[in-house]
C-alpha cells in the first residue's frame, strides 16, 4: 500500500542536500519506532529471510521538490516552494491504512545534514489506489535500482544493465524476496506454493542512466552506491508485481532505491 505525504516547511532554511535519501529512511524507522519499537528494531536489524540476505518490506520515492534550483557546486537543492511531497509504501500485514495515516500525520521531519537541511511537518497523508496488476506490466524507475554481486574481497560490485549477469540477478533477487514473503505470509502458499515454477521475463525498454548516491554523507560510515534508472517490462505472477510495487525493486529499498511507477499506455 502506498501513501503520499505532503510536507510543509517550518524552518527558515531552503536548502536540502542532493544526497538526501538516507535521512528519509532514518526518519521512517524513527516514526515506526515511536509506535512499535519491536517492529522498528526488526525492520532495521533483522528483516525477513532465512539466509544471510534479509529483506525489509518498505520503500519510498524521491522527493517532489518542484520548483527548485540545483546548485551543483554546493550539491544542494534550493526550494522555491513551502511544500514538498513524497510517497512511502509498505508490505507488512500489521501496518494498515488508518495506522499509517495516524502514524505520520503532524510528525516533524528534518531532511538534511549538519550543513544544510530543512525542517518540515507532515500536514497531509493520502492513501493511493493500487494498480490493477496483470502478469505483464510496464514500469518506469523513479529512483535508481541497485543490484550487486560480491567480489573476492567481499566488496559489492554494482551491476550495470549491460552486464551479462544483470537480468538473471534481477530475477533471482525478486524470486528470493518473494519466497520470504511466502514465509512471512503463509496464506499465500495456497495460491502459489513455494515449489511452483514461477514464470519470469524482463525486458529493458529504454536507455538506462547511471546514478551514484552517497549514503550517510559526512560520517565515518559514508559509502557510495551505484544504481540505474530505466523503463522495463516485467512478466511475473500478479502477487510478485504487488510485492515489488509495495516493497521496491532490487536492493536497498529501505533507503529509497528501486521505486517504480506503472507506465499507463
Amino acid at each position: 500500500m502506498r501513501f503520499k505525504l505532503t510536507l510543509s516547511r517550518t524552518g527558515k532554511s531552503k536548502f536540502i542536500p542532493v544526497d538526501y535519501q538516507y535521512f528519509i529512511g532514518a526518519w521512517i524507522y524513527k516514526i515506526i519506532g515511536k509506535a512499535d519499537k519491536q517492529l522498528a528494531a526488526f525492520l532495521h536489524g533483522t528483516g525477513y529471510g532465512e539466509s544471510s540476505k534479509k529483506f525489509k518490506y518498505f520503500n519510498y520515492s524521491p522527493l517532489d521538490l518542484k520548483p527548485y534550483t540545483l546548485w551543483k557546486e554546493k550539491q544542494v537543492f534550493e526550494l522555491q516552494n513551502d511544500q514538498i511531497s513524497f510517497c512511502v509504501s509498505f508490505l507488512i500485514d500489521r501496518i494498515a491504512e488508518s495506522f499509517i495515516k495516524g502514524l505520520f500525520l503532524n510528525q516533524e521531519i528534518f531532511i538534511g545534514d549538519r550543513f544544510n537541511g530543512i525542517d518540515f511537518m507532515v500536514t497531509r497523508v493520502e492513501s493511493l489506489p493500487m494498480p490493477l496488476f496483470k502478469e505483464t506490466m510496464h514500469y518506469s524507475l523513479k529512483s535508481a535500482l541497485v543490484l550487486s554481486v560480491k567480489e573476492p574481497d567481499n566488496k559489492a560490485l554494482y551491476l550495470s544493465p549491460d552486464d551479462g549477469r544483470y537480468k538473471n540477478c534481477f530475477i533471482k533477487h525478486l524470486s528470493e524476496k518473494f519466497n520470504t514473503v511466502l514465509i512471512a505470509r503463509p496464506q499465500l502458499r495456497e495460491e502459489i506454493p513455494v515449489d511452483t515454477e514461477i514464470p519470469f521475463g524482463l525486458k529493458i525498454t529504454s536507455r538506462f542512466r547511471s546514478r551514484l548516491h552517497t549514503i550517510k554523507p559526512g560520517t565515518s560510515e559514508q559509502t557510495r552506491v551505484r544504481g540505474f534508472v530505466y523503463d522495463f517490462e516485467l512478466t511475473a505472477p500478479v502477487e510478485i508485481h504487488e510485492m515489488a510495487y509495495s516493497a521496491g525493486f532490487g536492493e536497498k529499498n529501505a533507503i529509497g532505491f528501486g521505486w517504480g511507477e506503472v507506465i499507463k499506455y
